[in-house]
């Protein structure tokens, strides 16, 4: 089922927008947390991020202090340089990288500072997190462009309509 489930995802994902827009205003909580981390899992054994990275090719992520401080530190530059190389403030006054792709996304679509990288990209898309509930805007555009987001919303719909 799940490699049908996959099969042209984003049409699918456009079509069903309303869809996870009703089910994520109208779902109790608890329930879906509990499901969370055994879909994600079985979404992440179905999916490889690295032959998609559109997360990485098209949105960036915040950059916190601490973010970049470690970075920073990584690649011997000064904070202030590292900021003025990379980021930029964006209009909610968060650090975002300066161009897209990420600067740090490499043509085989790995990242050249992934065991550092920042706590957005590490928890990016947060599909195991209360986050999917909370923040059901992000939680709608994420599953415009990506396709673990996807598969985890179509679980969870399938589960609820049971």
């Amino acid at each position: 089922m799940s490699t049908e489930l996959l099969q042209n995802w984003q049409k699918k994902s456009a079509d069903h927008h309303k869809d996870y827009k009703r089910y994520l205003q109208k779902v109790d909580k608890n329930t879906v947390l509990k499901q969370l981390p055994d879909l994600n899992d079985e979404a992440y054994n179905k999916i490889d991020c690295l032959s998609c990275a559109a997360c990485c090719k098209s949105y960036s992520p915040r950059f916190k202090t601490p973010d970049i401080k470690r970075i920073a530190k990584h690649l011997s530059l000064k904070e202030g340089q590292f900021i003025e190389q990379y980021l930029n403030l964006d209009e909610e006054g968060d650090y975002v990288v300066k161009s897209k792709p990420c600067p740090f996304l490499g043509s085989d679509n790995y990242c050249s500072i992934y065991e550092i990288r920042p706590s957005d990209c590490a928890r990016f898309p947060y599909a195991d997190e209360d986050v999917i509930i909370k923040r059901q805007a992000l939680t709608l555009k994420n599953a415009t462009f990506c396709p673990i987001v996807y598969f985890v919303l179509e679980k969870l719909m399938v589960n609820f309509n049971k």
